[in-house]
């Protein structure tokens, strides 16, 4: 099979990281027999430096004609400037836009092994598996926002929308994956104060009782759903929830494993490509350094391949090299908790040998 895959290393250890899940590809490819080509593009910061576009006209159509597209991370200090004409997140929400990528999935899900790097108890996140659902392209992080007046005056807001055709897709792709995991799907709002939030409760509850009755499900308000992702992490399988919510909820639950450098993500429409990225930011403190965890990456990789290119044996393949790994006790800085670690290279080096 030949594919098309666009590379988007963007800023800080995106490169790096970046560059070991395009070995590990390309051992899938021998191992295989398919043909992945790949071509890099500018997002981000670099992207800002570069054309002063953080997602140039050039990327947008690369994208758009890739079978899939892997992302490494965007933003750093040198472009914090809150009053800079543009930013790099803002390549990242118009990707989002231009792609019609309107579902974020982003799996939490516990190696034995590294319960000891998870800041809770070992009986608390034993056997915690969770997919989230996160709304991508509506929410507040889109809606109309401006300021007024001066002086102590002066008033900023941002408003909160969803529609209901805006809903109901997100709902139905979270409990269609329920029905292939353990038929339980969680729906997060805060429907006892925001009006959208009990629009989206009513039409999540309408879709469920009208198309998905054999799913079981139930509602948690947001404020509820960040205590129990502390106490009781296990008993959730499918989360879906809106786009501010989710961004908060999946950073909190990112921790639940100990850290981030080991959870990928996906962001995916009704169709068209798919793009794939760790969840961690572009850690520039470490850039350059290597010694940046690649595993989130290489697994955003099997992602791509699941969701986006159809190719389950090959994903399998990349997650049980993973699991090897790690089950040899091969650790990177941000997992081996002052004991011994290798760096960045030779995490690929080792996944890339389990797979061969």
């Amino acid at each position: 099979m030949n594919y098309n895959l666009v590379l988007l290393p963007g800023d800080g250890i995106g490169p790096e990281i970046v560059a070991q899940a395009k070995r590990v590809l390309e051992a899938v490819a021998t191992r295989f027999g398919h043909d992945f080509q790949f071509s890099s593009h500018l997002i981000g910061g670099i992207a800002i430096d570069e054309t002063g576009d953080p997602l140039p006209p050039a990327t947008i159509e690369a994208c758009k004609s890739a079978s899939a597209i892997l992302l490494g991370a965007v933003g750093g200090p040198k472009w914090d400037d809150p009053s800079a004409k543009t930013r790099p997140e803002a390549g990242l929400l118009k990707i989002r836009k231009e792609l019609g990528l309107f579902a974020n999935l982003r799996p939490i899900k516990m190696f034995d092994e590294l319960a000891g790097a998870s800041p809770l108890r070992p009986e608390i996140i034993k056997g915690t598996d969770i997919l989230f659902f996160r709304e991508l392209t509506g929410g507040i992080y889109f809606g109309e926002s401006g300021r007024s007046g001066t002086g102590d005056d002066e008033t900023a807001y941002q408003s909160m929308t969803y529609s209901v055709g805006e809903v109901k897709r997100i709902v139905r792709m979270a409990a269609k994956a329920a029905q292939g995991r353990s038929n339980r799907l969680t729906s997060v709002d805060k429907a006892n104060v925001l009006e959208p939030s009990r629009l989206w409760r009513q039409t999540a509850a309408e879709v469920m009782k009208q198309e998905f009755p054999d799913v079981q499900y139930d509602v948690v308000l947001v404020d509820s759903m960040a205590m129990h992702l502390i106490n009781r992490p296990a008993d959730f399988d499918v989360v879906v929830t809106g786009n501010m919510f989710g961004d908060i909820l999946t950073d909190e639950a990112s921790m639940l494993p100990g850290s981030l450098g080991m959870l990928p993500s996906a962001s995916v429409g009704s169709d068209g490509p798919g793009l794939y990225e760790p969840i961690h930011g572009s850690a520039p403190d470490i850039a350059g350094k290597g010694i940046a965890n690649p595993l989130a990456t290489i697994l955003a990789a099997a992602m791509m391949l699941r969701h986006s290119l159809s190719l389950n044996e090959e994903a399998d393949a990349i997650e049980a090299a993973v699991a090897g790994v790690i089950s040899d006790g091969l650790r990177t800085a941000d997992l081996a908790r002052g004991g011994d670690s290798i760096g960045t290279e030779a995490m690929g080096d080792a996944v890339v040998a389990k797979l061969a």
